[in-house]
Formats: C-alpha cells, structure tokens, sequence
C-alpha cells in the first residue's frame, strides 16, 4: 500500500515537473521569441513608473504579448527598478527581452532644439516654448547676451527653465575662457563689455573668416574715441529684440536718440544686443591687427575693410551701385 502510494506520489511529481518545465520553456520562448508589434512604435516611459504599469501599457499597445511574463522575467533578471524614464523607439517584432532591454538602457528617442547665433534672448524664450517636448513656459526673459546659441539635446518632458539655464551656464563658461586667455590693451573693462562687442560682432557679421577683423574695426574705434556707428545697435534700440525690422533704417531712425543708437551715443551701448556664438566671443577678446577704421559691404555676402574715410567712401560708392543694379535686376 506504502509502496503503491509512493510510485503514485513519484509519477505526479514527474508530471507535475515536466509541466513546470514545460510552462518555463514555454515562458522563456514567450520573452525571447518575435513580438507582436507590426510596425516600429513610440513608447514613453514616465518618470517614476512601475513596472506593473509600463508592463500593461506595453500590452495595450500591442508591444508585448503578455504583460506576466515580462513582469516575472523583469524581476528574475533584476531590470525591475531598472527602467528609465523616456521616449522610445520600439522596432517591430521585437521581442520582450529586447523591448526589457531597450527601456532599462535609457537609449531613448534623442530630441534637439538649435538656436542659431544673433537671437535675442526674448526669441529664444519664444522658440522654447514652442518646442513640444519642452514643459512650462519661462518664469522671465534672461538677459541679453547671457545664452549660449547651439544645438541642445533634451529629453520629453524638460523644462524650459532648465534649457535656459544650461544655456546660460555654457555661454558664461564660453566667456570666462575666452577672458582668460585675452591679450593686453582691449578697451574692455569688464566681461560683460566684452559680450556687448561681441553681440555687436555677430549682428554685423555671418561669416566666421570676417568675426576678427570686424572686432578689430570696432576696437580701433573705441581706442582712438570714435563713435561705433553700427546700424544692429540702431534697430536693437528700436525692437529691443522683440522682432526683427525687415526693412532698412529710416534717417529719422539714424537719428532718433536711444541708448543704443551708437551714431549719436559714444562707446559700447548698456547691454548685449544678441547672444553672440562663441566664435564672436572670441573675436572680441582676440581681434585682429589691423588698422582699418571702417568696413562696409562688398555686394558678395561679405565685406570690405578700409583704413581712410577717403577709401571708405569709394568703397560706399562701390557698394550702392551693386545696390542699385540689384533692385533694378530684382524690379525687371
């Protein structure tokens, strides 16, 4: 009777094994095998979310066939407190191993913004708050001058406080290096009229080659006590950055007194009138040697530098009859 007793006990704990083995096998082909996905999807793990739940909403979006299994297997292979928050791109037919494996590695979806040189900062608050995966809006419009234009990286779900503060801190590092290696003799007495210069310099030009030598016209000037006379300071005093003016300057706006109209106000204007790029920075601190007094357009994107008011005026001259045979090329 013992003896029969034991033989039945021993073949239902055979079965009973086989079966364990056979559902294991079973799971373990579930979570290795091709996942249901059809098509590549985007999924968002939220910051501070459980397994239990990212595992159901991975189910009802068709990413994994079964929410139990990737939970067990989470926890066997220690990834449950292991996931990180993100967007994710999730392949087709991946399996729940992979789609385990891509949202516990936090190589989520990389987003940019990019803010070109010469913004202001009130654009560049503007622009950020338009970005979708950017959250909250700007508690202020940080100064002029104080961001540092580049191609930011950001996660869904960043403040737009916290961009601008990482810009903030690159363009002060960018300013604090370039200070420190600036030669004797600049007309700047602080760091800051040394962003003002460079502000200048990125508004007057786009072309990286030309930045040294457009600061060295600007730093002659303010070491014999010339007047700037650059038109971005104008309309900076007429838009404060606000917008962008599209047209030329009027002569009634040459002339109408701002502390940012450098035609009639002597030396740097109060504040930045841009965020400068780190190459404009630089130019600032590191101008050419030169001597040129003046520079004016060349009608090919670039510009033409002159030591003698009489040089610069040919050159003025040179430059409005490009003018004028462009607007009648353009009005035909």
């Amino acid at each position: 009777m013992a003896r029969h007793f034991a033989a039945n006990f021993l073949n239902i704990l055979i079965v009973g094994l086989i079966a364990v083995g056979g559902l294991v096998y079973w799971g373990k082909r579930e979570f290795s095998g091709q996942g249901p996905l059809v098509a590549d999807t985007e999924f968002s793990v939220q910051r501070g979310e459980r397994l239990q739940k990212v595992a159901d909403r991975l189910s009802e979006v068709g990413a994994i066939s079964n929410p139990f299994i990737f939970r067990v297997a989470a926890r066997y292979t220690g990834q449950e407190d292991n996931l990180k928050f993100g967007d994710y791109a999730i392949p087709a037919r991946s399996s729940m191993e992979e789609v385990l494996a891509l949202i516990s590695s936090g190589k989520g979806i990389n987003y940019q913004v990019t803010i070109p040189e010469g913004w202001s900062s009130y654009q560049i608050v503007e622009k950020l708050q338009s970005v979708e995966e950017l959250a909250g809006e700007a508690v202020s419009v940080p100064a002029e001058g104080s961001l540092a234009p580049n191609t930011y990286a950001i996660s869904k779900g960043d403040s737009v406080e916290v961009v601008l503060a990482r810009m903030m801190r690159e363009q002060q590092r960018i300013l604090d290096e370039a200070w420190e290696q600036r030669p004797e003799g600049l007309p700047y007495k602080t760091k800051e009229e040394a962003l003002i210069m460079a502000s200048i310099i990125e508004k007057e030009t786009g072309i990286s080659t030309e930045r040294k030598d457009v600061a060295a016209v600007f730093v002659n000037r303010l070491n014999k006590g010339m007047r700037l006379q650059t038109d971005p300071t104008v309309i900076y005093g007429l838009t404060l950055g606000k917008e962008t003016l599209g047209r030329g300057l009027r002569r009634s706006e040459l002339e109408k007194e701002t502390p940012y109209n450098t035609y009639i106000v002597s030396g740097l204007p109060p504040t930045p009138i841009a965020n400068p790029g780190k190459e404009s920075i630089e130019a600032a601190l590191n101008p050419s040697k030169s001597d040129n007094l003046y520079f004016v357009a060349d009608g090919s994107g670039g510009h033409v530098f002159s030591r003698t008011l009489a040089e610069h005026n040919r050159n003025v001259a040179k430059w409005r009859r490009i003018e004028a045979e462009k607007n009648k090329a353009a009005a035909e």
